[in-house]
């Protein structure tokens, strides 16, 4: 039994290193100095202005690189500015440990500044799990126990609130421990679904953000190409988890009911793969849930097969999970491979630049390997048709709704996968949720092009009001953002294009560049339907 007696700060550091933390991302402040001191240098303390860029760039850092990662903010007031982004990591299902200062117990009866009323309860339910340890000794265990279950599926953020006078008390070492996350399906449930696939006619799957969250992507094209089946991404999806060129992707799933039921019709067996059954985002009726149509699905969220609507359900681990049902798939050479979606033209060059056309030559110009980070919403229709994404760590979004993720996000992507161009494409009204964290990207010269697709707006919200039929809305509009001062001030070189000539020039420059830079484009503010589906014909 290891006895030595050291500090929680010391022992803490120790839990960090054995899960593999080589960055922390926080925001400083008084209650966390005692922590901070004398930082080692094999860890590295990445700085974000504000907590909500902390929390959105430790959330990109851990998506990419699969790892749990640190989040240290500033007590109460500190994780009441990130919650936003806290929801985003909770609905992101990313492995994220925070942890925030408390006074010092010495002052907690009296109610002091800056104290945390009940600070194990205020994250909550948007973690796994919370806690403010009883005992100073009692914080490094804590702070692994938040690891350990932040990594247990499904994943998600945990908390730990540490009073400031607890990280000079003495405290042993934590023993090293690993939990073995992955877990194996129900033999009989896969060979009744697999005998449901052989047995189909116009089978179709429905992907999830969890399919690539688990690295799955080529097992889930195995897949989909033994059972000829057509391949359509789930409603709101933040991750790319089918290559988008494949002829076997169908399209885009809305999250609008009726509209999903019409994409879908015809298909006589669906298959939800890592997603829920299913994520709508306004009312209406779905005849899907109700004309008897067999729907599976499969996911390691026992909360998401109990609140699917219809359906049965495999609780697995994607990968334990696709290489079993590969394993069993019968062959189905009677069955015609499903034709390759179609192709929408791509709008001609014009005053003002149409975003379609915008983002199809940012398609073009950027390079093959780079990685999208997105929120656009009001543009995903047209990201969808004419930004095809590669599949596998290509692209990330919020699975929250909630703006101020994606900016932040960058930085941390960008952190995970260094020698990959990020490419951060963001609206006008998104982008200003967490627009500090351009400088963490301009301090550490990050290859980050910040696309801001700018119609002067709350797009969503034009689309919106127009959908509910909600009439002349305040608070839409939003004029006078100058982007290229803002990036400028933090650091970030910036242009902006308003003539459609000027648009390929000034993007490669931009893609080109050794650091981050921004470009703001002029976008035409048309209206886009937001629940659109492009269905095969």
């Amino acid at each position: 039994m290891n006895s030595e007696v050291l500090t929680v700060r010391e022992a803490t550091l120790g839990v960090l290193r054995s899960f593999g933390v080589d960055r922390v991302f926080g925001n400083p402040g008084s209650t966390e100095l005692a922590f901070l001191g004398d930082w080692p240098n094999d860890i590295d303390y990445v700085l974000g202005l504000q907590e909500g860029c902390v929390v959105g760039m430790a959330d990109g850092y851990a998506q990419a690189t699969g790892r749990p990662s640190f989040v240290n903010l500033h007590s109460a007031a500190g994780l009441g500015h990130a919650l936003g982004n806290l929801f985003t990591a909770f609905r992101n299902k990313t492995p994220m440990v925070v942890t925030a200062g408390q006074q010092a117990r010495s002052l907690l009866r009296m109610r002091p500044y800056l104290f945390a009323e009940d600070a194990e309860q205020f994250p909550k339910p948007y973690v796994k799990w919370s806690a403010e340890p009883a005992r100073p000794e009692d914080v490094p265990a804590a702070i692994a126990q938040a690891f350990l279950t932040a990594m247990q599926h499904p994943r998600g953020p945990t908390f730990v609130s540490v009073p400031s006078d607890d990280w000079a008390r003495p405290a042993s070492a934590v023993p090293l421990r690993r939990i073995a996350t992955e877990f194996a399906p129900d033999p009989a449930a896969v060979d009744q679904l697999a005998a449901a696939i052989g047995a189909a006619k116009r089978p179709a799957f429905v992907v999830g953000p969890q399919v690539d969250r688990s690295g799955s992507v080529n097992d889930m094209v195995a897949v989909a190409e033994r059972a000829k089946a057509a391949v359509w991404a789930s409603p709101m999806s933040s991750r790319s988890s089918f290559p988008e060129r494949h002829p076997q992707f169908a399209g885009f799933l809305p999250a609008a009911p009726a509209a999903f039921a019409r994409a879908l019709r015809g298909a006589d067996l669906v298959v939800v793969v890592g997603a829920p059954v299913f994520t709508f985002h306004v009312e209406g009726q779905c005849d899907l849930l109700e004309d008897g149509t067999p729907v599976w699905q499969i996911t390691d969220d026992p909360t998401e097969a109990a609140s699917a609507a219809v359906g049965d359900t495999i609780i697995s681990t994607l990968p334990k999970a696709l290489g079993a049902l590969l394993s069993v798939l019968p062959d189905v050479a009677h069955r015609d491979v499903p034709a390759a979606r179609p192709r929408l033209a791509v709008p001609a060059a014009s005053s003002p630049i149409p975003p379609a056309y915008a983002l199809s030559r940012l398609s073009e110009l950027m390079p093959q390997d780079a990685i999208v980070v997105e929120e656009a919403p009001s543009h995903r229709p047209a990201i969808q048709q004419f930004m095809p994404m590669r599949g596998a760590d290509s692209f990330y979004t919020m699975a929250s709704g909630g703006l101020g993720y994606s900016l932040p996000a960058s930085v941390g992507v960008a952190l995970a996968r260094p020698g990959h161009r990020i490419v951060c494409l963001i609206g006008d009204g998104s982008a200003m949720y967490c627009i500090q964290a351009i400088w963490t990207a301009a301090q550490r010269k990050l290859p980050i092009t910040f696309v801001v697709m700018n119609n002067s707006g709350y797009g969503a919200m034009r689309a919106f009001s127009r959908i509910m039929q909600a009439h002349r809305p305040p608070g839409i509009e939003l004029p006078g953002l100058d982007f290229v001062a803002l990036a400028t001030g933090l650091g970030c070189p910036g242009r902006r294009v308003t003539e459609v000539e000027d648009l390929d020039r000034i993007l490669g420059e931009a893609l080109a560049s050794n650091g981050p830079s921004l470009v703001d484009i002029a976008v035409d503010a048309a209206v886009s339907d937001l629940f659109a589906a492009a269905p095969r014909q």
